[in-house]
């Protein structure tokens, strides 16, 4: 983890906000202490999960330090969120329900069946998955698993699934695999075309290579932060397609309600009827979500997640006495229950409906965030605050859904790069040390936010200025004291640590092994062709043949004009190479290299020139795992 040593104190005009924010909030309402605590069974005793090499890969004891009150470094709203998500260990929900929570950025959630388990959610990595099944059976005894749920298509919820059963025991029919329609394609291309940059910004919105403390990580609103273990995956062999549809498995009787298009493409909601519970996965949890997160997604529909829940509460209000989720901690009795789902349902709705609102006015996406309000009930409740998604960052997302990156003013339709209107406005200002100093008047002021824009602007043009990079940090730093939401808090750290020690690596790589052994030949020729190196491919012209004989498909891929394009149409010319393979063995592609000895040794049979591989190879060009994020 990154050292803390560099860190500063609290400005006074933190301090001030933080104080006032404790007299505003109503922090003497201690339920959800009370709901995160009920049913404890067992805390795992040390927390920390490490690899077989001693890495560690997730310790929620360095935690610890989230006792009493908040210090003037972190939110105080911020503080008590991550309290309540650092409480960890093994729960009884209802009896026959149980969830380890605190092992890793999600749950998971352990339902007892005639003959073992059914395992809903296996967590991000394989290790934490394994710690909590461990603890789990160390409490219920040794209950083989005898099904898994994978509710939604993100990482953190299917990740850690061979750390409950094994690839052989699914393939075997002993452990079916339940999911919603077209998770694997939404799960494997989330992970793959734009993967490095998703893991790169999540390494700054979830902290994991921060140090912990006060001035440090505290948390990421959704869960602590996320695990670095291994990544893996095993496809469904079940589709949920159907609201109401019921599946059966070692006895638990379980009903589901699609919900595509809310926090993930592909998610579902699950009543237990027979224990009066009902699994919200990542559609109601004790925070306001997000509609586009900050490590980078497609912009999620508030007006359809309002209209699941508005479903939700319709189908299951009446017989549901616990709601329980992927994240966080239950909400227990009837009415709580219908009070918590409507609150979720009106606060995306708002969002959504306001932001028409306000755009049919004319209002911008930055100027609708500045200015629209929640109202008071939605602004009081603890589980619609923006520990996760917050409030500003969520309407702008509202606005680029519908109306995209342009706001109108033909001022904004071709600007110049970061780099180059930095130059500018630093020679406009009058040069970079007049900017530093007057972002050191704005910094003294308490006006964090205009000190940013100065110093951004001179560290683009002038990356080594030292005043500039140490001042903002500082402002970095001082805006993540401020930040309630735990993803903005770490991406102002993250950002003050990269100018101070320079890049630190990107902790989670989520494009695993089994996610690219789960690329279908389509998404791995895409997979492929997002790679290709444009200009340099520009004057390139090369067709090879794929042949898969377990499935009796043959695909023509086509190298014109720099982009790489693929077809099953029958070609009337022979292609200069072909591939003669498996559907299993073909995802060694996905890795780059093309040399024949290569695909010889991974099960490719090349036929014909075999220099069109080198060629393809050649215009590769894979993406950066580490690049700066605040500076050029």
């Amino acid at each position: 983890m990154t050292s803390a040593s560099a860190s500063k104190p609290a400005q006074s005009f933190i301090a001030q906000q933080q104080a006032a924010l404790r007299e505003r909030l109503p922090f003497a309402d201690t339920q959800d202490f009370e709901d995160a605590s009920r049913g404890l069974v067992a805390r795992r005793e040390p927390s920390a999960v490490t690899s077989g090499d001693g890495k560690v890969l997730w310790d929620n004891d360095a935690y610890a330090f989230l006792e009493g009150e908040a210090p003037d470094t972190v939110n105080p709203s911020l503080w008590r969120q991550s309290q309540l998500v650092q409480i960890q260990g093994l729960f009884e929900v209802v009896p026959g329900i149980y969830q380890v929570r605190g092992l890793d950025l999600s749950n998971v959630t352990f339902v007892e069946g005639t003959e073992g388990v059914v395992v809903i959610d296996p967590l991000l990595t394989v290790e934490t998955a394994e710690a909590a099944l461990a603890l789990y059976r160390e409490h219920r005894g040794d209950r083989p698993v005898t099904g898994v749920v994978y509710t939604h298509s993100h990482v953190d919820h299917f990740g850690g699934v061979k750390g409950v059963t094994t690839q052989e025991d699914v393939d075997a029919g002993r452990v079916p695999v339940l999911a919603p329609e077209g998770f694997t394609e939404h799960a494997v291309a989330e992970n793959v075309y734009a993967g490095t940059a998703m893991a790169r910004r999540a390494a700054y919105m979830y902290g994991a290579a921060l140090a912990r403390g006060p001035q440090g990580q505290v948390g990421a609103g959704l869960g602590q932060t996320t695990s670095t273990g291994t990544v893996s995956l095993i496809a469904p062999t079940v589709d949920l397609t159907t609201t109401g549809q019921e599946e059966v498995v070692d006895g638990v009787r379980m009903v589901f309600q699609m919900a595509p298009g809310t926090e993930a493409p592909a998610e579902v909601l699950i009543h237990f009827p027979d224990h009066r519970a009902l699994c919200t996965a990542e559609d109601a949890t004790h925070t306001l979500h997000n509609l586009l997160t900050l490590r980078g997604a497609v912009v999620r529909d508030p007006h359809v997640w309002s209209g699941y829940l508005t479903e939700t509460i319709d189908l299951f209000g009446a017989s549901t006495d616990v709601a329980f989720a992927s994240h966080h901690w239950p909400t227990w009795g009837q009415e709580r229950v219908r009070d918590f789902l409507s609150l979720q349902r009106d606060l995306y709705g708002y969002l959504h409906d306001q932001t028409l609102r306000l755009i049919n006015k004319g209002w911008t996406g930055t100027e609708i965030a500045e200015h629209l309000p929640l109202p008071p009930v939605l602004e009081q409740a603890w589980a619609t605050r923006g520990y996760y998604g917050s409030v500003s960052h969520n309407l702008k997302a509202v606005y680029q859904r519908y109306m995209g990156w342009f706001d109108g003013n033909p001022a904004h339709l071709w600007q110049h790069t970061p780099v180059e209107a930095g130059r500018r406005y630093v020679e406009a200002l009058g040069g970079a040390d007049a900017v530093v100093g007057k972002a050191g008047e704005a910094f003294a002021a308490g006006d964090l936010r205009w000190a940013a824009e100065l110093l951004n602007h001179v560290v683009f043009a002038e990356p080594g200025h030292p005043g500039a990079r140490e001042l903002l940090a500082d402002t970095y730093e001082q805006l993540g004291y401020g930040a309630e939401n735990g993803p903005w808090r770490n991406f102002y750290l993250s950002g003050a640590t990269e100018l101070r020690d320079g890049s630190f690596g990107t902790p989670t790589v989520t494009a695993s092994a089994d996610i690219i052994a789960n690329l279908s030949p389509p998404l791995l020729f895409d997979a492929l062709a997002i790679q290709i190196n444009g200009p340099e491919a520009w004057d390139e012209r090369l067709a090879l043949d794929v042949v898969l004989t377990d499935t009796g498909e043959r695909y023509r891929l086509t190298l014109a004009n720099g982009v790489l394009t693929h077809t099953t149409a029958p070609q009337p010319e022979p292609a200069g190479t072909t591939l003669t393979t498996t559907a299993e063995a073909l995802p060694v592609l996905a890795l780059g290299d093309l040399t024949a000895k290569r695909l010889a040794d991974a099960g490719i049979q090349v036929d014909g020139d075999a220099t069109l591989l080198d060629r393809l190879a050649a215009v590769l060009d894979p993406g950066d795992r580490d690049f700066p994020i605040v500076t050029p």
